[in-house]
């Protein structure tokens, strides 16, 4: 949206904005963001001050007053005729964009009752932005958004990607989904690719594939839960593709190889772990082998391990073993990029 409204009315102020002098009778008040209308102490406050007032906004095409509101109710108060405007173009939307993100971080804050109408409009307005883009402008959280679109749109009215913050468009759902499952393809045939080859002949973006390969490193399915329940949503039955990475995946370095199942992976790894000074001499190092050859057992244990847990308790055992999983996946990724780190150094 432009800023200013050129031609021989037009002054700068003190901060550097084109601003020009309009007839207060000529402005339209309507389309705000705040529901319930103006607050009038708030204007008899403003009515009242000796402090100026920065210029209203004001929508070219339409003299909507997009910005400023009580100043314009605070003028006419004091018997005013002309106030200070600023204007900008776009379409209504654009305007009504504007005025939440002005009324979001100056003056007289919006309402909780307010953000949320302003989000379900934007919801509706701009299915593309994603619920963080819109959480953030309005002032509540992704959550509330993702609740909000849920109820308004339903998932008939969901599109297959959203733009971010930061203004790039990202796969949603089973798009989403498929774009990982490419990584891996493209990882299988070419391990040694750059992770900006992977992407790009994938078609994702690089922190896509970086995150892909992570997970094919530690032994993680490269498509997170939340999109594979995404593709039963979408498709409404039957079970999200498998990603046949054809056998358990380590890397080291840039690559990342497919071991034929009857070489237990990192098996190597671990005896070497296990000899090296620098860990069995030191408390943490002895602390970590312990943890690592607690977990070194063959199918068969984990199975006779497995059918130990009474059937009452399965859900419980379930949790606490996925959370264990996600603390040493984290462990991981910080090992990882230390490493990544250090080679990055090196060269």
């Amino acid at each position: 949206m432009s800023e200013a409204l050129p031609g021989p009315a037009t002054r700068t102020d003190q901060d550097g904005r084109r601003t020009r002098s309009v007839p207060i009778g000529s402005l339209v008040i309507s389309d705000s963001p705040r529901i319930a209308g103006e607050n009038a102490q708030h204007i008899r406050v403003l009515a009242e001050s000796d402090l100026a007032w920065p210029p209203i906004i004001v929508h070219r095409s339409t003299m909507r007053v997009v910005d400023g509101v009580h100043r314009v109710r605070a003028a006419v108060l004091r018997g005013e005729e002309r106030i200070e405007a600023e204007f900008v173009d776009g379409t209504v939307e654009d305007a009504f964009v504007l005025a939440v993100r002005l009324n979001t971080r100056h003056g007289m804050p919006l309402s909780r009752a307010d953000r949320t109408a302003a989000a379900t409009r934007l919801v509706q307005s701009r299915p593309e932005w994603s619920n963080r883009r819109i959480a953030e402008l309005v002032g509540i959280s992704p959550t509330t958004v993702a609740g909000l679109r849920e109820r308004s749109t339903g998932r008939s009215g969901q599109l297959n990607a959203r733009a971010g913050r930061d203004g790039r468009v990202r796969p949603l759902g089973a798009d989403a989904a498929e774009g990982r499952r490419r990584v891996v393809r493209v990882i299988q045939c070419r391990p040694d690719a750059s992770l900006r080859e992977i992407a790009a002949e994938a078609g994702v973006a690089v922190a896509t594939a970086r995150d892909v390969r992570q997970r094919l490193r530690v032994g993680e399915d490269p498509v997170p839960p939340r999109l594979r329940a995404a593709e039963l949503r979408e498709s409404g039955h039957g079970e999200a593709p498998a990603v046949d990475a054809g056998a358990p995946l380590v890397g080291g370095g840039k690559s990342v190889v497919p071991l034929p199942p009857s070489q237990p992976a990192g098996h190597e790894v671990a005896r070497s772990l296990r000899k090296d000074p620098s860990l069995r001499f030191s408390e943490a190092g002895r602390t970590l082998l312990r943890l690592w050859s607690a977990h070194a057992m063959d199918a068969g244990q984990w199975q006779w391990l497995a059918d130990s847990v009474p059937a009452h308790r399965l859900p419980d055992a379930a949790w606490a073993a996925r959370r264990c999983a996600e603390i040493w996946l984290r462990f991981a990724r910080d090992l990882e990029e230390r490493a990544a780190l250090n080679r990055d150094q090196a060269s």
